[in-house]
């Protein structure tokens, strides 16, 4: 009878074990900073944040010329390049056109516009289940890549990447 009472009191322990870790593993979040590039101000932060098989993405830049400016998700987590030249073309695992961020036919990294407000601040938020943090899928996976805000809006036409001109910022999306 004893053993009884203590084998059930182990299966209970490890079921709860095991629904408080599934828990902390469903949520993970990265924050990021953003250096400036080609001889700008931009600096910024940018949160990512894993929850119930979505990713929301939060961006806070200052430094901007007023305006609509575009930010995407590049192929490397390499910031190295004084023109943010390192961190490579936009993330496109699917192979898709450039395009607006919902269309048939985008990147996964084509985030899209923001707008700069007078004294130059902006905030962009996003959420996708195209996205994951360091998850099984690579053409979801978000991890060493590079993020980059651009000194213009991207027209979402221009292939293969909108058209929206310098890189101003960027960040390398790692742990």
């Amino acid at each position: 009878m004893k053993k009884i009472i203590f084998s059930a009191a182990v299966i209970i322990a490890v079921i709860i074990g095991c629904k408080t870790n599934s828990k902390s593993s469903d949520s993970k979040s990265l924050n990021l900073t953003f250096e400036s590039k080609s001889s700008s101000n931009v600096t910024g932060t940018a949160t990512f944040v894993e929850k119930n098989g979505k990713v929301t993405f939060t961006a806070k830049i200052s430094g901007l010329k007023p305006g609509i400016h575009a930010i995407h998700i590049h192929e490397k987590s390499d910031c190295s390049a004084a023109d943010g030249s390192s961190a490579g073309g936009h993330w496109n695992p699917t192979f898709k056109k450039h395009g607006k961020w919902g269309d048939v036919e985008h990147h996964r990294g084509d985030i899209g516009n923001f707008t700069a407000d007078e004294k130059g601040n902006g905030t962009i938020t996003l959420t996708t289940d195209e996205w994951s943090i360091g998850g099984d899928d690579p053409a979801k996976d978000i991890l060493g890549k590079g993020l980059i805000v651009h000194q213009g809006a991207d027209d979402f036409v221009s292939q293969p990447a909108g058209n929206a001109g310098a890189r101003v910022a960027c960040s390398a999306i790692i742990k």
